[in-house]
């Protein structure tokens, strides 16, 4: 306790005025602390994302196109894509629908040179499948396989400008997206 009110009195009773002052700067460096970790977070994410041979796509990516099905009808759609690469790696999301029809594609791919090999999936009639195909520099013609399903799927990138056509052998013939970021 002698040493608290030794404390008190060297300062002169300042030491009670100052604690608000103390307060702010703290509150301040740990702010900028923050700041500094988020922008550190957001330019090491965006490094790896502008790296490797996904780089073109990486980001949100919306827009329209058609739907062909099997009995040669065509739906207008609409699509939400998203790809997420990290050096040779990417994870990426397509959501399409129109008021009668709906998918989602999921997949995972990685590359070596311009050979690329992954898998995907078709969350709503839960199907999934191996993908193989070769492409860079936002240029890519892959195959989406699994046991009674084959498509071709070409995706070619320009700036902001990106072209999804995918052709298939099953209930869906087709699609043609065009997306922009």
């Amino acid at each position: 306790m002698e040493h608290l009110q030794a404390y008190h009195a060297a300062g002169g009773g300042k030491h009670r005025a100052s604690k608000p002052v103390e307060a702010r700067a703290r509150n301040r460096r740990l702010l900028i602390a923050a700041a500094v970790l988020f922008a550190a977070g957001i330019a090491n994410s965006d490094s790896k994302a502008q790296s490797g041979p996904f780089a073109p796509l990486a980001g949100s990516w919306s827009g329209t196109g058609t739907v062909t099905l099997d009995d040669g009808s065509t739906e207008r759609i609409r699509c939400r894509a998203k790809y997420a690469p990290i050096g040779p790696t990417m994870e990426m999301s397509l959501t399409c629908a129109s008021d009668a029809y709906k998918f989602n594609l999921g997949a995972s791919v990685k590359a070596e040179g311009s050979a690329i090999a992954g898998s995907w999936s078709e969350a709503s009639r839960n199907i999934s499948g191996s993908l193989q195909g070769r492409g860079a520099g936002g240029s890519y013609e892959l195959i989406a396989s699994t046991a009674g399903f084959n498509a071709n799927i070409s995706l070619k990138t320009s700036g902001n400008k990106q072209n999804v056509t995918m052709r298939a052998d099953s209930q869906f013939r087709g699609a043609s997206i065009q997306l922009s970021k």
